[in-house]
């Protein structure tokens, strides 16, 4: 999905595919993961090692407010740490960010940002604040996700907010003695930040910008899994739908029915709004589906992906309706050459901005360059736009672990669009992409 502001060898060429893939074709595809997909698929749903219970303490100097009003015993500042300790991933993950803590001199950093926080601990309510020191990490809810704090991140301080003003938050900076507290302008409004600096007396706030999302570029084995299963949930639900299509069928339609088979496949949900655009919408980047109806002659454009276990998928394809005219068949060799090269070209160290200037060249040699209107790909993870950006102008370096989207485009005014999307991870030797759906499919 092109953004808003937006191994070494290449993969095996790809033949058009009918809309009826035989079985077998599709267990040849599947059978092409590589040993890092693999050893990522070992550790299942990517979730936390089963743990033993142990009764918890709560927060150093603070009495935890539940809804009914009542409190909560604690133990005094500079006890014991939690009896639980983190998984292991939250662990690391603890770690790295407790180090920039350290270089950057700050005694505590604010989480405003509920994907942030899930990154950091597990916990998935709709309500949260995480305040992380040296030593400590409090998590500050309210009483409708008292027990999803205790489920998703037992090991640490939790804290049932009586309020969810800057007030409430702030009170613990001077509970824990923090004199330097840094936190994210972007998840920061301008409203909170002045109620935190007035309520905040006798401490800092330091603007930290891009401390967590920096370091989920990378993604960990349990992330990469989480990846792959969402990868292969939506590219079910297509195979499903694909088979449902025909004349008539409205563009809303097939967008709900693809919402609907990934969820009963096992996601989440949809990552974004499928875009499901026919004929001359497909002309539109991130059209809305809506009454336009499959026609013969015309070209079905799709982009979809499903959320597993908190992480994305994000792909795109076209379907041919019968014969599309011969404007978008030389858009479509033209945007299948540049994918295919820029694939080829993704490596550890590789340039963001080189990737995108190697399709852009190969689709400017089609005489579509003007038509290319959007960058190259974008990083998936927990969100469906993360860095690193493919733009143009980007001089970021690939790294292992790093997700990102291949998705070239043309898209000619009146007539249709082209665009190829497919998921890619970056190994230690080249890449392997995560997507195995053919390129091309035909109805009629």
């Amino acid at each position: 999905m092109p953004s808003r502001s937006r191994r070494s060898t290449s993969p095996r060429p790809q033949a058009m595919h009918s809309a009826r893939a035989s079985p077998s074709s599709r267990r040849h595809a599947s059978a092409k993961r590589s040993a890092s997909a693999a050893a990522a698929e070992k550790t299942g749903r990517g979730a936390p090692v089963p743990r033993k219970r142990s009764t918890r303490s709560s927060a150093p100097g603070a009495r935890a407010a539940t809804s009914a009003g009542a409190s909560r015993k604690s133990r005094p500042t500079g006890g014991s740490a939690a009896t639980i300790s983190p998984p292991a991933a939250f662990a690391e993950r603890l770690a790295r960010v407790r180090a920039e803590l350290r270089s950057r001199k700050l005694d505590g950093y604010l989480i405003q940002s509920l994907l942030e926080q899930r990154w950091l601990t597990g916990f998935t309510g709709e309500d949260g604040a995480v305040l992380l020191t040296a030593d400590q990490t409090v998590l500050l809810t309210d009483g409708r996700f008292d027990q999803t704090a205790d489920r998703e991140a037992p090991w640490a301080t939790k804290v049932l907010r009586g309020s969810r003003g800057p007030e409430a938050t702030a009170e613990w900076f001077g509970k824990l003695r923090l004199k330097r507290v840094g936190y994210d302008p972007a998840h920061v409004t301008v409203a909170t930040f002045a109620g935190l600096s007035k309520a905040a007396r006798g401490t800092k706030l330091e603007s930290a910008a891009g401390i967590i999302a920096g370091l989920r570029e990378c993604k960990d084995t349990g992330e990469i899994a989480n990846v792959l299963a969402a990868v292969r949930v939506a590219q079910g639900a297509f195979e499903r739908v694909l088979k449902l299509i025909k004349l008539g069928m409205r563009e809303r339609e097939i967008a709900a029915y693809l919402e609907f088979v990934m969820r009963d496949l096992g996601a989440d949900g949809a990552a974004f709004e499928p875009i499901v655009a026919v004929g001359p919408n497909a002309a539109l980047p991130h059209h809305h589906p809506g009454d336009q109806r499959v026609e013969a002659g015309q070209v079905l454009l799709i982009d979809w992906g499903a959320k597993v276990r908190g992480y994305v998928s994000d792909l795109t394809r076209v379907v041919w309706i019968g014969n599309p005219p011969d404007a978008l068949e030389r858009a479509y060799r033209s945007v299948r050459a540049a994918r295919e090269k820029a694939i080829e070209a993704v490596r550890p160290g590789a340039s963001t901005g080189g990737l995108d200037k190697i399709a852009r060249s190969v689709i400017k040699r089609a005489g579509f360059e003007k038509q290319f209107n959007h960058s190259l790909g974008h990083g998936i993870g927990m969100a469906v736009h993360e860095a690193p950006s493919l733009r143009k102008t980007a001089t970021d370096k690939l790294r292992p672990g790093m997700i990102v989207t291949i998705e070239p485009g043309v898209y000619l005014p009146g007539v249709g669009g082209i665009r190829l999307e497919d998921d890619v991870l970056v190994t230690e030797r080249g890449h392997e992409v995560l997507s195995s759906l053919p390129l091309e499919f035909r109805i009629l």
